[in-house]
């Protein structure tokens, strides 16, 4: 068997992933374990199992935390309410949550603080769609879909705004921002795409994939609770190319490449590249030719909080 192995960048963290795994890594430096953090930090497997192994207990909610202790809140943001539950409890919270969704957090507060109604474009249950929802439960409403848009119950002359999930399908946001603005003439969009930057390259890297390099087969390494790792298949897939979402190496099947002469491989904005390495070296391993693939260059850096700025003590 003889194939390309088409490795893309950009492709794996960005930086909202790389500054909340560098406040985990200071926080057991600073603060020892056991250190807690509320839900997975970032959505990926490796990433958890690997802070687990050096003594990072995950929690789903703070009444798991004990009182006084330090919780490390997720790169997906949370409601108000949370942060409330962490006064209570006497926590010092060091948040963790991407500045591009602190951006989205503050756009929906202050347009509901002028009087009016947010829709928020995400999927429901997602981490960071349920810290949205809750900066104003009251005055958001979600829509997931297109055919969605139709069921809102909105009054009329009611000043309406929509935001958006960080981690959505480009294109997809495109067409329900469209019969959004369809329906409501009047409805007001963010000043910039809510989108984050990783995102769009990481699709517009798999866009060129598919159109450029006609791959046959894409593979994508991250996990299947990463929203933005799923997109990036879905944009194989609705190219009409045969795409696969992959936590390592090790769930690499002998019979997705049968018959394939150019396979892409790229990986969500939370999986470590050393798991990309190793299925590169896998597809190696049976036939496949390495070539690099340069779409596009970051250069993001997001500060790290207040609390862990300066030097470690030892």
């Amino acid at each position: 068997m003889s194939f390309q192995i088409l490795l893309v960048q950009p492709r794996g963290f960005c930086a909202g992933v790389e500054r909340a795994i560098d406040i985990v890594d200071l926080c057991l430096q600073r603060f020892g374990t056991p250190l807690y953090v509320r839900r997975e930090i970032v959505h990926n497997r490796a990433v958890v199992d690997r802070f687990r192994e050096r003594g990072v207990i995950f929690v789903e909610e703070l009444h798991e935390v004990p009182s006084g202790s330090v919780v490390v809140f997720s790169a997906h943001g949370v409601a108000p309410e949370v942060f409330a539950q962490a006064r209570e409890r006497d926590l010092e919270v060091i948040d963790a949550t991407c500045p591009l969704v602190t951006k989205v957090h503050l756009e929906l507060r202050r347009n509901v603080e002028q009087g009016g109604t947010v829709v928020l474009i995400g999927h429901a249950g997602h981490d960071e769609v349920l810290g949205t929802m809750g900066q104003a439960p009251e005055r958001t409403l979600l829509v997931q879909t297109e055919d969605d848009v139709a069921s809102l119950d909105v009054p009329e002359g009611e000043a309406l705004s929509y935001v958006t999930q960080t981690t959505l399908s480009v294109d997809e946001c495109r067409g329900i921002i469209d019969t959004l603005r369809a329906r409501f003439p009047h409805i007001q969009g963010p000043a910039r795409d809510d989108i984050c930057y990783a995102t769009q390259n990481r699709q517009d890297a798999v866009k060129h994939l598919v159109q450029a390099e006609a791959i046959d087969l894409l593979l994508v390494v991250g996990s299947q609770n990463s929203s933005n790792s799923k997109r990036l298949v879905e944009v194989a897939l609705q190219a009409g190319v045969s795409g696969q979402l992959i936590d390592s190496a090790d769930d690499l099947r002998e019979e997705w490449l049968e018959g394939v002469s150019r396979v892409g491989v790229s990986a969500g904005a939370s999986a470590p590249e050393d798991l990309v390495i190793d299925l590169v070296e896998a597809l190696q391993k049976r036939g496949g030719e390495r070539r690099d693939t340069v779409v596009a260059t970051e250069d993001v850096v997001f500060a790290l909080p207040s609390q862990l700025r300066g030097p470690v003590s030892q």
